[in-house]
């Protein structure tokens, strides 16, 4: 992957010899070296405040009070909803989203299904668009995630998909994401079977070996493709 992202930037692969001359070898240690590179992290850690920030400045301010009041012109409770998730190195930290379902026992065990009478109206299409995923950003400002990174799953759930897959838990090697390399090519809602499971661990575990900034990009990229033409399991 970093030879095709080399190749598509500065037209020559990594391989092809003395071809690089220091400034640019510089951008390729940034952008492609090795994932403990302070460089590589801060450069991360600058694209997910930016993005939030122009989140919160061109989005959040306007959209957060109307979803806010459609939810509670539809259900009674809180706007938003909060949850215990693994995080990087398995440290647990609470992730927000509007809430979308009404209040019931089973919200960090039983995952959405079709048709699912926990989801409210207002929470169908909060989910069916991801909105309710929107304030994630606030996560990110703190730190406790990315714009991308591996999706985190509620500590059960994340304890049971452990039992079932060897080494799981090592897609925890990085942040958590608001989005990620498996919802980019359409993994996203109930996980209905091992084979979906496991090929969302292979898509995370890809991730945490190569992420870099253009990576990043292109799921984002990818995500909002696939909001727009597969969002049939997000519900």
């Amino acid at each position: 992957m970093e030879n095709v992202l080399v190749d598509q930037k500065f037209g020559r692969t990594l391989e092809e010899k003395n071809f690089v001359k220091a400034p640019i070898r510089k951008e390729i240690d940034i952008l492609y070296g090795q994932n403990d590179k302070y460089s590589k992290k801060l450069l991360k850690r600058i694209f997910d405040i930016g993005a939030s920030i122009f989140t919160l400045v061109f989005v959040v301010s306007w959209l957060f009070p109307i979803i806010a009041i459609l939810i509670k012109l539809d259900s009674n409770g809180s706007v938003f909803f909060k949850q215990l998730r693994h995080g990087k190195n398995n440290q647990l930290f609470y992730c927000y989203k509007f809430r979308t379902m009404v209040k019931n026992k089973d919200a960090d065990t039983k995952q959405a299904t079709v048709n699912d009478a926990r989801i409210t109206r207002i929470g169908k299409f909060l989910r069916k668009s991801s909105l309710d995923e929107l304030p994630q950003v606030f996560n990110v400002l703190l730190g406790n995630m990315s714009i991308v990174g591996p999706r985190p799953q509620a500590v059960p759930m994340n304890l049971e998909f452990a039992k079932e897959i060897d080494n799981f838990m090592s897609r925890h090697q990085v942040k958590p994401g608001i989005t990620g390399l498996a919802q980019s090519k359409g993994y996203r809602g109930e996980i209905s079977s091992y084979s979906e499971l496991y090929s969302r661990y292979r898509l995370d575990n890809f991730y945490v070996r190569k992420w870099n900034l253009i990576f990043d990009i292109k799921i984002i990229v990818e995500t909002a493709v696939s909001l727009l033409l597969k969002s049939d399991k997000a519900y």
